[in-house]
């Protein structure tokens, strides 16, 4: 019996060895990594931690503040799930109050998202072609006003500290209490026998096109566009020799954009739309009568925020959270839900001093962040009940989201789960990696990263995996 205890003793000797080896192993790993970035005046701030004890394996600058890009988006989709729960479910309505068509808009990010409506095999416009199947059933021919309500969020729809420059991009659209098509439309255009000609998708007439594209029968072709003092007023220039484009280009009044949209879908069906198109809070105008309503999950939006980094995702579930607050549940803002993400970290420890809250996507420069707060947010999801759920709204190394391209190689590929940052300056990637020895939760953040390339923050990624390759044998 003692041979056998000593023989454990010495067992549980070598483990513990071999767990401070592989520690310093990783340390020295990650030191390398860095180095040169370092000496170029790269900032960073770093936190590694087993993720079922939460000891900390490497730390460099931890508890430093830094601009954390859109790692931004795991603050937030962490909040919504601490506030929300896994079964919210985005809901807006459409009925009528006497002759006029209302639509009640739930803050929904993700209605007429194309990569959504692929995943669940709907076509484009499915949404307009609902309202008017229930209006058919009804045997309703003519209708008056078209009443869109936004007020589930306040009607400030750009954030102050968006670079202006990049207000008719994608990922810096308007948020509304009603968005539709990620609030952009697909500009294309087409060289036709020496004439370019501008194409919408949606088809619309809620824009103005100046065409400013010149036809070339050489060269590559481009597009691009710029905005005017007049809203939703289009300058679309460049070169074009056969095809040029696709271009998302963000509107104006995503509200009007969805109701406009839905007054010439209507007209098209042969339903007449006699009055004016109305940006309201319904309020007490009259019995609301059902016809029809769009659901969305919050998975959904949880995966398109995380996976895809679809800002519009992220700075819904802000003023979600922020709405769902509100007495009235009306009203959701920036200030509100950034109180509620600050109010979510204070619960959990973190000190103010470890953030700076100012938008969702984390496109504002004046976020900021640290690694430790990071973790220690990840932390808390991981030993709770939702782990799993939250896990899955994650891009997946070398399979889809911001790094299906990353950890291809098949020892990383599918154990490397997180959410990339990036913009002028910045760059982030924060998740779980599942090595052989366990789950490690990381964070990296770096700053003044202009010549930083992505490939040196996934090698630490990749070094966390490698560092604990043997722990097994």
């Amino acid at each position: 019996m003692k041979a056998q205890k000593r023989r454990l003793s010495v067992a549980a000797v070598f483990v513990l060895c071999i767990a401070g080896f592989t520690k310093a192993d990783l340390a020295k790993q990650v030191d390398a990594i860095i180095g040169k970035a370092l000496a170029q005046k790269v900032k960073f701030s770093i936190h590694i931690v087993k993720a079922d004890s939460g000891k900390t394996v490497y730390d460099h600058d931890a508890r430093e503040l830094m601009i954390p890009a859109s790692n931004m988006k795991l603050m937030v989709s962490a909040t919504a799930l601490e506030y929300l729960g896994p079964d919210y479910v985005y809901k807006t309505r459409v009925g009528l109050c006497g002759n006029r068509l209302v639509v009640i808009g739930s803050g929904d990010p993700l209605l007429g998202d194309e990569r959504t409506d692929e995943k669940y095999g709907r076509e484009p416009g499915w949404v307009f072609k609902d309202i008017i199947h229930a209006l058919n059933c009804k045997g309703v021919d003519t209708i008056e006003d078209i009443i869109v309500d936004s007020s589930i969020f306040d009607n400030d729809r750009v954030h102050p500290n968006w670079p202006a420059k990049d207000l008719n991009k994608w990922y810096a659209c308007e948020v509304s209490g009603l968005n539709y098509n990620d609030n952009c439309v697909v500009l294309t255009a087409k060289n036709i026998e020496g004439k370019v000609a501008v194409f919408v998708e949606p088809p619309t007439s809620f824009l103005t096109i100046v065409n400013e594209v010149e036809p070339t029968s050489t060269g590559t072709s481009v597009l691009g566009s710029n905005r005017n003092l007049t809203v939703n007023k289009l300058t679309v220039f460049g070169r074009c020799k056969d095809t040029a484009g696709p271009i998302d280009v963000a509107i104006e009044r995503p509200a009007a954009f969805f109701g406009f949209l839905l007054a010439e879908r209507l007209a098209g069906a042969g339903i007449d739309a006699k009055g004016q198109l109305i940006e309201k809070a319904l309020g007490d105008d009259g019995d609301f009568v059902l016809l029809t309503e769009f659901s969305t999950k919050i998975e959904d939006c949880m995966a398109r925020c995380n996976k895809n980094s679809l800002s519009l995702a992220a700075e819904a579930l802000l003023k979600t959270v922020a709405a769902c607050a509100d007495s009235e549940g009306k009203d959701g803002s920036w200030q509100k839900g950034r109180e509620r993400i600050a109010e979510y970290l204070s619960g959990l420890g973190i000190d103010e001093s470890q953030f700076y809250l100012d938008d969702g996507c984390g496109l504002s420069r004046q976020n900021e962040l640290t690694a430790y707060a990071i973790t220690t947010v990840l932390s808390d999801i991981y030993h709770g009940k939702n782990w799993e759920f939250y896990r899955n709204t994650l891009a997946v190394g070398g399979v889809d989201g911001t790094i299906a391209e990353h950890f291809q190689d098949q020892k990383y590929e599918g154990r490397i789960r997180g959410k990339t940052g990036y913009i002028n300056g910045v760059r982030s990637l924060s998740g779980v990696c599942h090595t052989d020895g366990g789950d490690y939760l990381f964070s990296i953040l770096a700053n003044n990263a202009y010549n930083l390339h992505r490939a040196t923050i996934n090698k630490i990624a990749e070094a966390i995996i490698d560092s604990h390759a043997t722990e097994k044998q």
